[in-house]
């Protein structure tokens, strides 16, 4: 039986809300293992002037809990 824990991150980029959610689970993975499922839960941006500065993603993800290390 696989147990799932769910983690809420949020992420940021001065490219794009892509951008965002692709750095956000490389940092993710780099100190959590067995990462299985990721959810958009918002998208937002801060402004300056007319143009987006940064774009922000809030993201729950979900990894594999390793019996073994119990």
């Amino acid at each position: 039986m696989d147990i799932q824990k769910h983690l809420s991150i949020t992420g940021s980029s001065d490219t794009s809300w892509k951008d965002a959610i692709t750095k956000a689970i490389e940092e993710a993975s780099k100190s959590i293992d067995y990462l299985t499922y990721v959810e958009v839960i918002r998208q937002y941006a801060s402004i300056s002037g007319n143009n987006i500065e940064k774009y922000y993603v809030d993201l729950d993800i979900s990894f594999t809990i390793d019996p073994s290390r119990i």
